[in-house]
């Protein structure tokens, strides 16, 4: 009767299941039952009823808000790179509203289309040519397209933990904070004669007072306001220096970039390498940890996302386009401004596709003349909603030392990633971070075991490294407890207790190690 209470067990590890629900705990938590996950919110694409539905219910200003809250880095570099001459406008345009698109059919989700930032960052530095341009995007595509078929980006997901991720993602988000101070102080002044009517510190501080004031309230469609605010502006600057004329509605097409192989080992060689690691952590396995969080139910797959974001390069820089890929901070400010359907890339897309063929180059007239002030403060909020998910960043809320030990490599990886502003670097100095605590746990544990069994009596070490053997024990006295007479069966029965009493004290110190080591 009493033997099975003698029976010391190995607390079972958590499945993947639970784990995830665990990161998830503010939107849905399993129950000890075993209940199913929540259901996936986001209808196949084949499903066409299904996601009419969904959209139909999403049709809100908000959603077309969200779907520009990731043109504080579009815009910039966009600009920036079409003056150069090394990516073309329409091209760029075109194709980035196509990928909006298909995108949002595929994934139903407000996946974001970005540019590659490294890449543009050094094109924009070295000055790069068309051709080594779409080097450096074919070089980056093709190696992403070739891990994700091969299935061999497995590795980077099985041995990457948890707070290397949130790291990223934080590291990320300080460094789009920065980026968007940069843009509001290009034209930071009060007052003074330098001061610019339409783009100036008056702008951004009341567009960020405006978005903090409604930041409860998600119905605003906020982005969507300081964006046509800010159009208002660029038009009017545009009119007032006379330059409406330098605008030519029209039919524009796109031209074939073939690189040479001069052109293509200097792109790849200058711009590529940085790009891989960004892409493949930022861009797969960063966005995809948070789609999970933001949509709880959806679970994108990575290996499409390497295909999508190899599909898009592969075609586009042929034919003049920027590098395009996927990015978690781009989904963060789609999500933070209102998105939540597929309905804003289809907006977004359908505008982009429009603007390029109908303007294509000549646009670059009203763009220039955009506020940087009304760019810097959508890029800033942005980066916070990024920012944001990285306080769930442990697996063990409930062990202090493991919490302190993930937090140093949390910011360990942040901090490596704003400093050197590489994320490639920021990765390595997270990982060696992660691995030199797990070495530390792991020695720290087989001391305590032997620390543990040296302490304990050998009896009840015997008893209880042996199973088997105390269970036997254990029913023959159960037994024997059960043919004697009244008081010696009560005398037998404190005994009993007390032997009982030992092996749950045994039991808790282990089972309290065993906790302690997962």
């Amino acid at each position: 009767m009493f033997g099975c209470l003698t029976r010391v067990r190995r607390p079972q590890l958590p499945t993947r299941e639970q784990i995830v629900a665990f990161l998830k705990e503010d939107k849905w938590a399993p129950s000890a039952d075993g209940a199913d996950p929540p259901p996936n919110p986001v209808p196949p694409c084949w499903d066409m009823k299904a996601r009419v539905r969904r959209m139909r219910d999403h049709l809100t200003l908000r959603e077309f808000s969200g779907a520009l809250g990731d043109i504080g880095t579009l815009i910039p570099i966009l600009i920036s790179m079409t003056i150069q001459g090394s990516a073309s406008l329409t091209a760029s345009l075109f194709f980035g509203g196509l990928w909006n698109i298909l995108t949002g059919f595929f994934y139903g989700i407000p996946m974001c289309v970005q540019p590659m930032k490294s890449i543009a960052a050094i094109a924009l530095t070295n000055n790069f040519t068309p051709g080594e341009l779409a080097g450096a995007g074919l070089g980056v595509s093709a190696i992403v397209l070739f891990l994700g078929l091969s299935r061999l980006l497995w590795l980077v997901t099985r041995f990457v933990p948890l707070p290397v991720v949130k790291g990223l993602q934080l590291g990320t988000c300080f460094q789009l904070c920065k980026k968007g101070v940069a843009l509001v102080k290009e034209n930071a002044s009060f007052w003074g004669d330098s001061i610019i009517w339409s783009d100036n510190l008056w702008w951004a501080c009341s567009s960020f007072l405006l978005v903090l004031f409604v930041y409860e309230r998600r119905r605003v469609p906020v982005a969507l306001l300081i964006f046509m605010l800010g159009l208002a502006f660029a038009l009017a600057q545009t009119g007032a220096h006379h330059q409406f004329g330098q605008v030519h509605p029209g039919a524009h097409f796109v031209h074939t970039v073939v690189p040479t192989a001069k052109e293509f080992r200097t792109g790849f060689l200058s711009a590529g390498l940085g790009q891989l690691p960004l892409t493949l952590l930022n861009s797969v396995v960063a966005l995809a940890a948070l789609a999970r969080e933001l949509f709880p139910g959806y679970d994108p797959s990575m290996t499409h996302i390497t295909i999508s974001i190899g599909a898009m390069n592969l075609i586009g820089c042929f034919l003049g386009s920027m590098p395009f890929c996927h990015g978690s901070g781009g989904l963060a400010g789609q999500y933070f401004f209102g998105a939540r359907t597929e309905l804003s890339l289809y907006f977004l897309g359908a505008v982009k596709i429009i603007i390029g063929v109908v303007f294509g180059e000549s646009l670059l007239a009203i763009l220039k003349w955009f506020p940087n002030s009304f760019l810097g403060v959508m890029l800033f909020m942005a980066s916070i909603e990024l920012g944001l998910v990285a306080r769930n960043f442990t697996q063990f809320p409930n062990n202090e030392h493991r919490r302190k030990q993930d937090f140093v490599v949390l910011l360990s990886t942040a901090a490596a990633l704003v400093g050197f502003s590489h994320d490639g670097l920021g990765f390595i100095v997270g990982m060696v971070t992660a691995l030199v605590f797990w070495m530390h746990r792991r020695l720290r544990n087989r001391d305590e075991r032997s620390v543990t069994n040296a302490l304990l009596p050998t009896s009840s070490r015997q008893e209880s490294l042996d199973d088997s053997k105390t269970t036997v024990k254990a029913s023959a006295s159960a037994s024997a407890s059960a043919t004697a007479t009244a008081d010696d069966g009560a005398g037998d029965f404190e005994n009993h207790t007390e032997e009982s009493s030992e092996h749950r004290r045994i039991g808790k110190a282990k089972s309290a190690m065993d906790e302690h080591c997962c």
